[in-house]
């Protein structure tokens, strides 16, 4: 059955079904999604692929093959003549024409942490200001104010380095991201698939009511908390109290039964939690479909995030392998879906990591850190596909054609999402600071 909800808006649509399906609700949601999806009205979406330790650009969409620094890898034809990815590919080569490769990313940021904070605000640290992720900044931007839901989430991000980098920066606790991490015994990190035979369990704690108390009881507990914070933030105003404030009341939104069941993939048939892969990133992928489809706007998805995995010093070929294969299948799965539910168009995704890797190959199998010449992929609503953007020479070295720093990358996925990069956010000292000083790559925009 076909729906048509022109007439109706997300919150009366969603209010008026609740009553109706209860806990079946899952069942109308892609027909939903797929009639809502091509109103230009609908609100847009970005969803971040990051690849934490800095994947390999020759071996993943800048491969140099006949080369000394091409490496162990195939290259492989996609469905766009000329534009060839690693042979490890498979599922995103069948969707290259949605794919533009930026293949002349060039920063000044070798180190993970560095890179890591840079790559995500455009900004280099270490100075006085702490400025907000992308994910902030965005989130912000394209508050959807009809969810439950928080607008920024964070699924499965590494330890070691999601702290300022993906933080909130000036902007405050309001736009701070909810986390999403690998509960249970399971390990978190990248894992071959044919290694497991279980499904990645992902989720929110605390999420549920404790034993013992009801919903009335919960209702009448958060009244009583309302009431005693509103007297102390009078007789004590201070940017603590309000943050802790503001922390309490979002975890308490995500406790409500819509925003919880966003996180059950319990909801979803075994066949498609396996179609994403098994492990924590491809089940990410999954948890993103399910958030875009329900109004947030930013998303990000770690690979690789409690090992770096991608910082394959040693041993590279193998390491890579495992984790394109990974990548292919969550990615993949997660555009078609998209696609299928007429998300798609409104929704953008950019994969990137904090740096490249060297295209020479060190003693150990290996390849380093390499900031000089590197690639990131947009895709989706706003891109124009197909294509690849910038070159590197034929050793992979140095950038050749069409130099492109973060700010532009940011600037661009800024146009890619309808939010004008040059939009002003303000600093505690009432300073304007924009989301980008970056200019957008026309060549790649739609």
């Amino acid at each position: 059955m076909r729906m048509n909800v022109s007439n109706f808006s997300r919150r009366r649509f969603l209010q008026t079904s609740a009553a109706m399906l209860g806990a079946a609700s899952c069942a109308w949601l892609p027909q939903f999604a797929a009639a809502a999806g091509p109103d230009p009205s609908r609100k847009r979406s970005c969803i971040l692929l990051w690849m934490a330790g800095g994947p390999t650009q020759t071996d993943t969409f800048d491969m140099k093959p006949g080369h000394a620094n091409g490496g162990e890898f195939k290259e492989a034809e996609t469905n766009v003549p000329g534009l060839r990815f690693s042979e490890h590919f498979g599922g995103l080569a069948r969707q290259a024409d949605k794919l533009a490769v930026l293949r002349g990313m060039s920063t000044k940021e070798g180190d993970h942490q560095r890179g890591t904070y840079l790559m995500h605000t455009g900004q280099r640290p270490g100075g006085p200001l702490n400025y907000p992720s992308i994910g902030a900044s965005l989130a912000k931007a394209m508050a959807n104010r009809d969810t439950t839901l928080p607008n920024y989430v964070a699924v499965n991000p590494g330890a070691f380095l999601s702290g300022a980098a993906l933080g909130p920066g000036f902007l405050g606790p309001r736009y701070a991201a909810a986390t999403v991490g690998a509960r249970g015994n399971r390990p978190t990190g990248p894992q071959p698939i044919e290694d497991s035979d279980q499904l990645a369990d992902l989720g929110v704690d605390f999420l549920s009511l404790p034993p013992g108390i009801d919903q009335d009881r919960h209702d009448a507990r958060l009244a009583l908390w309302k009431q005693q914070q509103q007297q102390f933030l009078s007789g004590h105003p201070s940017g603590a109290a309000e943050a802790q404030a503001t922390i309490f009341q979002s975890a308490v939104k995500m406790m409500h039964p819509e925003a919880a069941s966003a996180f059950d993939l319990s909801q979803e048939r075994t066949e498609v939690r396996e179609s994403y892969g098994r492990g924590t990133f491809g089940q990410g992928c999954l948890i993103a479909r399910r958030l875009v489809e329900r109004g947030v706007p930013f998303v990000e998805v770690t690979l690789g995030g409690n090992g770096l995995g991608w910082d394959t010093h040693q041993n590279n070929f193998n390491t890579v392998k495992r984790l394109s294969e990974e990548l292919d299948q969550g990615w993949s799965t997660l555009m078609t879906e998209l696609a299928d539910r007429g998300l798609l168009e409104s929704t953008t995704i950019c994969w990137m990591g904090e740096f490249g890797r060297t295209p020479n190959i060190n003693n150990n199998a290996g390849r380093d850190h390499f900031p000089d010449a590197w690639s990131c992929v947009l895709s989706g609503g706003g891109i124009a596909g197909g294509q690849a953007y910038g070159k590197t020479d034929e050793a992979g070295m140095e950038v050749t054609e069409n130099k492109t720093e973060v700010q532009d990358l940011l600037a661009t996925l800024c146009r890619a999402v309808g939010v004008d990069p040059t939009t002003e956010h303000y600093s505690p000292q009432a300073r304007p600071i924009k989301i980008s000083e970056g200019s957008p790559i026309d060549q790649v925009l739609v």
